[in-house]
């Protein structure tokens, strides 16, 4: 690898770090307007939404959470009636975490008004920058995919 090679590399990772807080923090924003729930719990309903019934330690291992935090947030979630816990019939041991249809229809509601209003925002920009950032956000979204399924191990450790 060449020093320019090199020098862009490290500059994709410079900015990499510069979009992390700017894209939380607006995410951040429209989620507290529109929900009460933290973005934990939200990460965790995301995960059963697209993963359905799950144990708390694959919840845990999935979003790289102590299963502490994970039992607080379920218990959370399990008051407001949006997951419910149930027991494997073969094993009473393993708690298995599956959405409740108001979870799935809170979820959707919440990713509704939250896009609205980033769709909003977005608006705001010129069309030739929202070309600009619908094909790089395309792209960066692809990019960021193909190179994380470079970790089998980090899949393989959550598979049951």
């Amino acid at each position: 690898m060449n020093e320019n090679e090199i020098s862009s590399i490290n500059k994709i990772v410079e900015n990499l770090f510069s979009m992390h807080p700017l894209i939380t923090i607006s995410l951040t924003r429209s989620i507290r307007t529109n929900t009460n729930l933290n973005l934990g719990s939200l990460y965790i309903m995301g995960l059963l939404y697209h993963h359905g019934m799950m144990s708390m330690s694959e919840i845990g291992c999935r979003l790289k959470m102590p299963k502490p935090h994970v039992t607080a947030k379920v218990d959370k979630l399990i008051a407001e009636n949006i997951v419910e816990r149930l027991f494997d019939p073969n094993d009473r041991r393993i708690i298995n975490i599956q959405m409740t249809e108001k979870g799935k229809n809170d979820l959707k509601i919440i990713k509704q008004k939250v896009s609205q209003d980033l769709r909003e925002r977005i608006q705001m920009l010129d069309p030739e920058k929202i070309k600009i950032m619908l094909d790089s956000s395309q792209h960066l979204r692809d990019y960021l995919t193909e190179i994380k399924d470079d970790y089998p191990s980090e899949k393989a450790s959550c598979e049951k």
